[in-house]
């Protein structure tokens, strides 16, 4: 039985094997030549104005979520559209349930002020 797993096993080796190599050849033959520029923290094309640990807006993630919710959205709504007919009436009330879960998270963002920038 532990035969079926050795192609897997023997991907993971070799694709290991191929990472650390690159990065091994990377460090050996890559050029050094550093200066203050390139040793410099970049954030965004200026220079840092604050400390890296302060604390972000409660928008900032709610905005985030959102995204991530409605991206998720479109990865269930995509098949489901492409086996509606098949699906019949029962997977239309469970999209419809799908939505309007989505909705009411939705509704919930817009209320907390996530989606009004000052």
């Amino acid at each position: 039985m532990l035969a079926e797993y050795l192609p897997t096993l023997l991907f993971l080796v070799v694709a290991t094997g191929i990472g650390i190599a690159l990065i091994i050849v990377g460090n050996l033959l890559g050029t050094k030549r550093p200066d203050a520029e390139k040793l410099s923290p970049y954030e965004c094309g200026f220079n840092a104005f604050e400390d890296a640990r302060m604390q972000f807006d409660v928008r900032y993630y709610l905005v985030a979520i959102l995204f991530i919710v409605f991206d998720l959205e479109i990865a269930f709504v995509f098949p489901w559209a492409l086996v509606f007919r098949e699906l019949g009436v029962f997977g239309l009330v469970e999209m419809g349930v799908f939505l309007a879960l989505l909705l009411i998270g939705f509704i919930y963002v817009w209320k907390r002020g996530a989606l009004e920038w000052e």
